[in-house]
């Protein structure tokens, strides 16, 4: 088949780099975000996906709007049989649904219709769901609400970030996009429509939604802190200073909410349960470092306080 693929950020390089790869399909151009000011040097820089287009020399499209009457032009001048979507980051208007004979096709990186929308791995986390996977669905005009294709399942591990999870996710959603792809176009694949129960939303994630509160139990911290890791990155304050924070442990001990505690054996801090053993800690305008490194130079007075 004739695939445009649109897609943005890390996540969907594996997907894109599978499809490039196969033999049964190409891919004639792709779809992404228009070039963006990021990082310390506040460069322009292209997306991944982007990136990996130019570097396989396959045409680029980035247009403001997925309306755009050029972009919409320049797509049905392409006449894509179907165009695979991961983490492309933009609503489709429904001229531009129309176009491919078989669809838009999202994958999407939970068991729907579980946590539809933007940060469905960091809301399975923060739950403390101990299943979730990833749904290759055929894009209506509602938020992920398009009959499933297939499904793939990926056990959360205790200690897996948002990062992490994320990473095997990618991976094992490539493989079901593809087969996605080959099903269509063998013509053995229906489409099947979600449960009506059983629904639940991901919003996109903010700083706010980041700051980590130390009155409620253990496992709830270390479940939001996981959930933000690497992005946008948990954090806490000392000292009117707001500092990032990386993945706790948990620890038996009690320790009143918010106390902080240096021992040799490591810094812990006080939660509505049982106290958790910071592991690593960004000051501002500092890079990540051991959370007893970071102690020593701080040099907090007994019964000093976090957040």
């Amino acid at each position: 088949m004739r695939l445009v693929f649109a897609g943005t950020p890390e996540p969907a390089v594996p997907s894109l780099r599978r499809l490039l790869e196969s033999t049964r399909h190409e891919v004639v151009a792709v779809v992404t975000r228009p070039d963006a000011v990021a990082g310390r040097g506040r460069k322009v820089s292209r997306s991944p996906i982007g990136r990996l287009a130019d570097e396989h020399g396959i045409p680029v499209l980035t247009p403001h709007k997925p309306a755009d009457p050029e972009f919409v032009a320049q797509l049905t001048e392409l006449a894509p049989d179907c165009c695979p979507v991961v983490a492309y980051g933009a609503l489709l208007p429904q001229q531009v649904l129309d176009i491919p004979r078989h669809g838009w096709v999202n994958l999407h990186f939970s068991l729907l219709p579980a946590w539809r929308g933007a940060a469905p791995v960091q809301a399975a986390i923060l739950a403390g769901d101990e299943i979730t996977g990833a749904c290759t669905f055929l894009i209506e005009r509602g938020l992920d609400t398009g009959p499933v294709f297939g499904v793939v399942t990926e056990k959360i591990g205790v200690t897996d970030t948002a990062g992490v999870l994320l990473e095997r996710l990618a991976e094992s959603g490539a493989r079901l996009l593809d087969s996605t792809m080959d099903g269509i176009q063998d013509g053995v694949l229906q489409a099947v429509p979600q449960a009506v129960e059983g629904v639940s939303y991901a919003p996109k994630v903010d700083v706010e939604a980041a700051h980590v509160r130390w009155d409620q139990p253990a496992l709830a911290v270390s479940r939001r802190i996981r959930s933000v890791t690497p992005a946008p990155g948990a954090w806490t304050e000392i000292d009117g200073k707001r500092i990032k924070l990386g993945p706790v442990e948990l620890v038996e001990e009690v320790l009143p909410p918010r106390v902080i505690e240096v021992r040799k054996s490591g810094v812990f801090v006080g939660t509505a349960t049982t106290a958790v053993r910071l592991d690593h800690i960004q000051p501002p305008g500092k890079r990540m470092m051991p959370a007893l490194d970071w102690a020593r130079g701080a040099r907090l007075q007994p019964g000093a306080v976090i957040g």
